[in-house]
């Protein structure tokens, strides 16, 4: 069913004649607006279960267009062109040239889940989202999003030692991106853990920074997350038809 949404309709769509009159009647300007209409013909049917291959999008067949992510989504309340129904419409239908129009607030997600929380067909929009971003990442359509490379500094650090050490995910994100180490939000945080943590955490903190310590045990458990991996991303260069 297709979306009539006022805020989906582009600028350069919009054609207004400054002077028009029609039997005697002046209809310059606003009252002259139209909506140019637009032939697509490239249509990727395949997008759809691309993106479905993809972890989170999953279940984004189940779409009946309610409205209900993009009404409950922290980001649209304050920008109005993050609409995750409108970007599950176009995978659905295949619009890929016009879901590339959006590519760069697509990974604007912030993971709230509200929008998942409130779908009624179990979709996952919040999952949809960030398999999208995937895709247009895998596909070359974007950089690696600032989101993408924290997962993967987080993700990496918990499968080598098994253990989360803030300090030095905070850093090597920071590398990645690179941003400076001495950010004023950091250095607030840090004196309030100074004033509050009780010394043996910090102290437990400073040796985790330093030392990296792993979970006991922890080879036989990488090894087998480092096959899952392997095969997670085969399975989706696969299915997105790309070749190493």
């Amino acid at each position: 069913m297709p979306i009539h949404e006022k805020t989906l309709i582009r600028p350069e769509n919009l054609r207004v004649q400054e002077s028009l009159e029609i039997d005697g009647v002046d209809v310059s300007g606003h009252w002259s607006t139209f909506i140019e209409s637009r032939a697509i013909t490239d249509y990727n049917e395949a997008i759809e279960d691309e993106v479905a291959a993809l972890p989170g999008g999953e279940y984004i067949h189940r779409c009946w267009q309610c409205g209900s992510c993009t009404n409950s989504c922290t980001v649209n309340a304050i920008n109005a062109e993050f609409n995750p129904r409108h970007w599950i419409y176009l995978v659905r239908i295949g619009m890929e040239s016009e879901l590339l129009r959006d590519k760069e607030i697509i990974w604007q997600c912030v993971s709230c889940n509200k929008c998942t929380y409130a779908c009624p067909r179990d979709v996952n929009p919040e999952g949809v989202m960030k398999s999208l971003a995937h895709w247009l990442e895998l596909k070359g359509h974007t950089e690696k999003s600032p989101a993408q490379h924290f997962d993967e500094v987080f993700a990496g650090q918990v499968f080598a030692t098994g253990k989360i050490e803030e300090g030095r995910i905070i850093r090597a994100f920071f590398a990645r991106t690179g941003q400076a180490l001495r950010q004023d939000w950091l250095m607030v945080m840090a004196k309030r853990l100074v004033r509050h943590l009780p010394l043996k955490m910090m102290i437990a903190m400073g040796i985790g920074t330093m030392f990296q310590p792993k979970t006991r045990g922890w080879g036989r458990a990488r090894a087998a997350i480092a096959e899952h991996i392997a095969e997670q991303k085969a399975r989706e260069r696969k299915a997105l038809g790309l070749t190493d």
